[in-house]
């Protein structure tokens, strides 16, 4: 019956988890197979302009965001197909994958804007941003990784949150972010990058 159960699944295409594979292992296959770099970047480092990089990025995190695209609960349209059919297992093995990549390389301190750098520090002080984030900024179990993500990316997430066009799995950040002027989330984005 073993054998039976076995041939059926090879024939139907159903992928067998290797024995002895770890999650991240499991992962990267699954990274792999649902073509995850071309968007994200090989390795997790972006190079797509507004798309993250997940290299380095909690797994706590990034298993919260893939189940909120597999449900429908949160609406990006190019992360549809990657995720359908993906079990809970399946999203914890490529957030695993992704969380033990290092994280995206130094950020380019040639392209450091001085003041816009001092204002973003300031101004991530003044919003607490290291009470959930930490204050290395690197994000804890279902808050992310903030510290060297892309500027691009940043700021426009921190713009949909502003404007109730994004919410996590609470409502937090729209309220932090309620009433921040554009030119102070380019300044945040740009100090977050840089770090």
């Amino acid at each position: 019956m073993r054998r039976l159960w076995l041939a059926c699944a090879l024939l139907s295409g159903w992928a067998l988890p290797a024995a002895g594979q770890t999650p991240a292992e499991r992962g990267a296959a699954l990274a792999e197979a649902r073509s995850c770099g071309a968007c994200h970047g090989e390795r997790g480092v972006s190079a797509t302009p507004e798309i993250p990089s997940l290299a380095g990025q909690q797994a706590g995190f990034i298993t919260l965001q893939l189940v909120l695209f597999r449900e429908g609960l949160r609406d990006v349209p190019a992360m549809a197909a990657p995720v359908e059919g993906l079990s809970d297992g399946e999203l914890e093995d490529l957030a695993a994958y992704f969380a033990a990549l290092p994280h995206a390389a130094a950020p380019d301190r040639a392209r450091r804007r001085v003041a816009a750098y001092n204002n973003g520090a300031a101004l991530v002080a003044r919003l607490r941003c290291g009470t959930c984030h930490l204050p290395s900024l690197a994000g804890q179990n279902q808050v992310p990784h903030i510290a060297g993500q892309r500027e691009d990316f940043l700021a426009a997430t921190l713009r949909a949150y502003r404007e109730d066009r994004r919410q996590g799995s609470d409502t937090q950040m729209n309220g932090v972010m309620r009433g921040v002027r554009d030119s102070e989330i380019d300044a945040i984005a740009h100090y977050l990058s840089q770090r």
